[in-house]
């Protein structure tokens, strides 16, 4: 694992306000302007990413007090609450993405070095220790800062995240079927290996592109042949 706590603390911190600062001021034309993401406006990305805020400050709450708090009570309701949140007007969807962040980042910096510990349950399932959830927000805000479409970019985000974010999905894939992938990051010498169906293609480029690829976010890697990297299975 090549990330520290306090990285994903810094992370963290530094996707809010890039989120933050992206779209402040925005109205209803930006907010109604497609995002990245195949049929969501941005509306519909904010929503998300403040509603992931909340749900994530229920795993500190959780951890805290001991009281198990899900992420989201049912992934019908997260949809729901998505689809409602892309209703919302500008200022109010401004209003929550600020203060869904706000309320996160006092209770991660409430939470002692025990309560820290405590084990909590993702919205995948997973048991993790709560220090996970500084790390869970990370991905969160620095991939979809990308994805709002407004000109934030992969090359915009810190090099350690993103060989941090390549290692999670690469393991996260490693079970998965697809073909089988090397890359390389010829800015940073860093490379992981996609096992799967085939001789395995390598595919070079740089750190940040490799991070989009993994992500499936657009990239412009392609293999040694000059072809466009393989497609790769839908990431979580």
């Amino acid at each position: 694992m090549r990330r520290t706590f306090d990285d994903t603390l810094s992370w963290s911190g530094t996707g809010t306000r890039l989120l933050l600062d992206t779209a402040a001021g925005w109205g209803e034309e930006q907010y109604l302007a497609p995002s990245g993401l195949p049929g969501w406006t941005r509306k519909h990305l904010v929503a998300h990413v403040a509603a992931n805020a909340d749900a994530l400050s229920n795993l500190v709450r959780w951890a805290a007090t001991g009281e198990k708090t899900p992420m989201y009570s049912s992934p019908q309701q997260r949809n729901a609450d998505i689809e409602a949140g892309s209703r919302k007007p500008a200022a109010e969807l401004a209003a929550w993405l600020s203060s869904s962040a706000g309320r996160l980042a006092a209770g991660i910096a409430g939470l002692n070095d025990d309560q820290w510990k405590a084990e909590v349950v993702t919205a995948q399932g997973r048991t993790v220790p709560a220090t996970e959830i500084p790390w869970l927000r990370s991905r969160e805000v620095c991939v979809h800062a990308v994805d709002l479409a407004s000109g934030i970019a992969f090359t915009d985000l810190p090099a350690g995240f993103l060989i941090a974010l390549a290692d999670d999905i690469v393991a996260k894939r490693g079970g998965a079927a697809g073909p089988a992938i090397v890359l390389a990051a010829t800015d940073t010498g860093d490379r992981w290996e996609l096992p799967g169906e085939g001789e395995a293609a390598t595919v070079k480029g740089p750190l940040a592109d490799v991070a989009a690829y993994l992500a499936g976010r657009p990239h412009a890697l392609t293999t040694r042949d000059g072809f466009l990297a393989p497609t790769l299975p839908a990431w979580l």
